[in-house]
């Protein structure tokens, strides 16, 4: 088993414009993830997290909730192989 897993996330509902990506950034710090957040122009929010897999985890349950002002409706998330990722940035 991997000591880090990478899952990249699509979150759909009221996620623009409600700090989602901001607190997704405090969020992954806090957990000791790598990877990046950004707003995709049909609406949804876009990122990858990168990390141990208990965190990777934790970060997917998040985005069920995310930011307090999001109302999110829909997460899909695809894993793949880690790509070594450093750091977690917020994308425009």
């Amino acid at each position: 088993m991997s000591d880090r897993t990478r899952a990249h996330v699509f979150v759909s509902g009221n996620v623009q414009g409600v700090f989602y990506r901001a607190t997704t950034r405090e969020k992954a710090q806090e957990q000791g993830v790598d990877g990046w957040v950004k707003n995709l122009e049909d609406g949804r929010v876009e990122a990858v997290f990168e990390g141990p897999p208990d965190a990777v985890e934790a970060m997917i349950e998040w985005c069920h909730t995310g930011s307090p002002q999001a109302d999110v409706e829909r997460v899909e998330t695809e894993f793949s192989d880690p790509k070594r990722a450093q750091e977690f940035q917020v994308r425009r």
